[in-house]
């Protein structure tokens, strides 16, 4: 049996510590969805359908990977690409917790879906796409954080 898992995220951007989290994941699972939610409860600095685009293309060279939209409630988009697992990234205590009441809802939701987590190794731990935005805007470097193509983008915002 085939097992689907889904990485969603809002990906504003995309981090090197989201793309480990998708590495890892591919030798994990036998296909993965990176989900990039268009979320309208965010007010994202990039497009739906850029930020798409930078995690297509920041993604490239996994041959059991591919990236697609959404805009429904994560289950249900899980369940139309018949995924079992949900990944979701923990960096720190308090995002297990806001994850931790988000994998129990979606339990509640769909309990034929497992979430898994996955801890973030030492050199990204203190990534967020947050604080990349805003050494970004303060003029920073933030080639460490993430990769050339969407440093790029950053800096023309």
């Amino acid at each position: 049996m085939t097992t689907v898992a889904i990485f969603p995220g809002t990906f504003d951007p995309i981090t090197f510590g989201h793309q480990d989290v998708v590495m890892r994941a591919t030798r994990i699972f036998d296909q993965i969805i990176v989900g990039v939610a268009e979320n309208v409860a965010k007010v994202p600095l990039f497009s739906y359908a850029q930020r798409i685009e930078m995690v297509k293309n920041a993604l490239t060279g996994y041959n059991n990977l591919q990236v697609l939209g959404f805009s429904n409630l994560l289950v249900d988009f899980a369940k139309q690409h018949n995924a079992r697992v949900i990944i979701r990234g923990v960096r720190v205590a308090t995002d297990f917790e806001h994850e931790l009441q988000l994998a129990d809802m979606n339990r509640t939701l769909a309990a034929d879906i497992e979430t898994i987590f996955f801890s973030s190794v030492k050199q990204y731990g203190y990534i967020s796409s947050t604080l990349v935005k805003e050494v970004a805007y303060l003029g920073g470097n933030i080639s460490a954080f993430v990769n050339a193509d969407v440093a790029k983008a950053l800096r023309a915002k």
